[in-house]
C-alpha cells in the first residue's frame, strides 16, 4: 500500500496511523515525504530543530549519536520509528515493512497512491493555525537534494500527464469503435449463436 503525502497530512497523525498499519502486518510505502507538514511556524520548528542539531554524545562527541538525518524521508521514517517498540522483534520487523521516500521514485509512480484521511491538515488543523511544510525545513538545515527533487517531480508529472492524455484518447477511440453500424450488425450475429 504506497501512503502519498502529497494531499498535505500532518507528520505525526500520519506516523501513528501508519505504524499501527506495521504492527497489524501491512507493508507501506510512503511517497513524497518533503510535503508533509508540522504545526507550528516555520520559525518555531527551526529553534525546536536547531535544539536537536546541537544533541551529540555528551563523553566523546566524534562518536557521533544521536543521529540526526537532514532528508525529509529519514525524518518521517524516524518519527514512525518513534511509534513503534523498535527494539523488539516484533518492532523491528514492522519496521522492516516501513519504506519512506522523497519525491516519486520510479516503481511508485505506476502505481495508485492513497491518501490518509484522519492525517490531513484540513481535516486536523484549525485553519488559523500555523504550520510548516517539512521539506522547507530540512532545506535549511543542509537538505541538498531539495531542487533535484523538485525538478525530477515537474518531470514525473508531465510524463503522468501524457500518460492520462493518451488513455483518455484510446477510451474515446474505443466508445466510438462500438457505436459503429458494422459492429452492432456482428454483435447481432453472434448473439444469435450464443455469444
Amino acid at each position: 500500500c504506497i501512503r502519498d503525502s502529497m494531499g498535505g497530512h500532518m507528520v505525526g497523525r500520519l506516523a501513528s496511523i501508519i505504524a499501527k498499519q506495521l504492527l497489524s502486518g501491512q507493508r507501506i510505502v510512503i511517497v513524497r515525504c518533503e510535503r508533509v507538514n508540522i504545526s507550528g511556524s516555520l520559525f518555531r520548528n527551526k529553534l525546536k530543530m536547531k535544539e536537536w542539531y546541537r544533541k551529540c554524545f555528551s563523553t566523546n562527541p566524534r562518536r557521533g549519536g544521536p543521529w540526526h538525518y537532514k532528508a525529509p524521508s529519514r525524518l518521517v521514517w524516524r518519527k514512525v520509528r518513534g511509534m513503534l517498540p523498535h527494539k523488539s522483534p516484533r518492532g523491528e520487523a514492522a519496521l522492516a515493512r516501513l519504506k519512506c521516500f522523497d519525491g516519486v521514485p520510479h516503481p511508485f509512480d505506476q502505481r495508485k497512491r492513497v491518501v490518509v484521511p484522519d492525517a490531513l491538515k484540513a481535516v486536523r488543523l484549525k485553519n488559523y493555525r500555523k504550520y510548516c511544510v517539512l521539506g522547507d525545513l530540512c532545506k535549511e538545515y543542509g537538505w541538498k537534494a531539495a531542487d533535484l527533487i523538485e525538478k525530477l517531480e515537474e518531470r514525473r508529472k508531465e510524463k503522468s500527464q501524457a500518460f492520462h492524455e493518451r488513455k483518455v484518447n484510446r477510451l474515446n477511440i474505443r466508445r466510438k469503435a462500438q457505436q459503429l453500424p458494422e459492429l452492432k450488425a456482428l454483435r447481432e450475429k453472434l448473439a444469435a449463436y450464443g455469444y
